[in-house]
């Protein structure tokens, strides 16, 4: 199966139908969510700096940007796809957004963002669609030009998919002649399915508190899977119960009558404030609580 980026310009790959059937595949979304809240973990901001203002580096149809929002942030987004950008509009995503062509640089003033995040899109400055298109060029601009619209201390989080080793040694080696620190993070490396890259970079040794003081940066470990954990402690003569890990839970077989109820729970009263909460501190013109609310409607005959 070919590569997206090897199929066409991301300007012409995701046009009108690409970009909606992109936004209302729900296996995307829930991928799309796991990996923007991972890319958030490891972003690291420090409690002072909530809510933070973080790039959204190929923010396509705001997938990315939901997450950053639900989790109180201000954000802007940038994409090179008109098609996505107006995906985004349409489904009234919170952040500002602009349409430019990440290997042309971020165009933003010195110090501007608390950190950025990218979610599917730093190997498509690795492909030359045309001639004039150096890769090598593309990204050096758009990591020298990042590094300079964060503010010092900062992070800066990619996922991507690389083509190869050489691909990623590639891409990292621009980020560091550009003054990034920083390292590659790879969650469960030992599964086809979930493996995932992430590039973790940072402006600055040190990240620096509300008073002055400062810490060390330091690369987080990937996520490993349960079973790998267990085996690590046996290695180490180390019991379970004192390892720390993080992992997909086993999958529970669960009966008709259990699967039901969990439907129905699945928007039960809770959820319905949770998002009435979130859409009045949007500005959103949310209905009065009342007796009624959540309560599920009799059956017409």
């Amino acid at each position: 199966m070919s590569r997206p980026e090897h199929l066409a310009p991301p300007e012409l790959f995701y046009g009108d139908t690409e970009a909606a059937k992109y936004t209302a595949n729900t296996r995307i979304q829930k991928i799309q969510s796991e990996m923007t809240e991972r890319a958030l973990q490891l972003l690291c901001l420090p409690e002072w700096k909530k809510p933070a203002l973080l790039l959204d580096i190929g923010c396509g149809s705001g997938l990315s940007g939901e997450i950053l929002t639900e989790e109180g942030h201000e954000w802007v987004g940038l994409d090179i796809s008109p098609s996505m950008l107006e995906v985004a509009l349409e489904r009234d995503c919170e952040g500002d957004l602009l349409l430019a062509d990440a290997g042309q640089g971020c165009g933003f003033r010195a110090g501007s963002f608390d950190g950025a995040i990218s979610i599917s899109v730093l190997q498509w400055l690795c492909n030359a669609d045309t001639t004039a298109h150096s890769p090598a060029a593309r990204l050096s601009t758009f990591f020298t030009s990042l590094y300079a619209c964060l503010s010092r201390g900062s992070r800066a989080v990619f996922q991507f998919y690389p083509e190869s080793d050489e691909q990623a040694r590639f891409i990292m080696s621009f980020a560091t002649r550009a003054g990034f620190g920083g390292g590659l993070v790879v969650d469960f490396p030992n599964s086809k399915k979930a493996k995932k890259f992430y590039l973790v970079l940072w402006v600055g040794g040190e990240m620096v508190g509300r008073n002055g003081e400062r810490q060390a940066q330091e690369l987080p470990q990937g996520l490993v899977a349960e079973h790998e954990a267990q085996a690590a402690a046996a290695e180490q003569g180390v019991g379970i119960g004192s390892v720390k890990y993080e992992g997909k839970r086993d999958t529970i077989k669960m009966s008709k009558k259990a699967k039901a109820k969990a439907k129905a729970n699945l928007k039960g009263r809770e959820w319905i404030m949770h998002k009435k909460e979130l859409n009045k501190r949007r500005g959103k013109e949310v209905p009065q609580d009342s007796k009624y609310t959540g309560r599920k409607r009799k059956t017409a005959f």
